[in-house]
């Protein structure tokens, strides 16, 4: 295997990291909109299934 070499970052691939952790966040609250929406017919179509 060829060793790795590592060299600094440049600062426009500074600059672009940066903006990548900006965007690059996990989409908790819509995923927790989803389940809630998800719960919530579900509980609808077992209570209307009941009566």
């Amino acid at each position: 295997m060829r060793s790795m070499y590592f060299k600094p970052l440049t600062e426009e691939e500074r600059r672009i990291n940066q903006r990548i952790d900006e965007f690059n966040r996990a989409p908790y609250f819509e995923i927790f909109l989803i389940v809630s929406g998800v719960f919530c017919a579900f509980t609808a179509l077992v209570l209307v299934g009941i009566f």
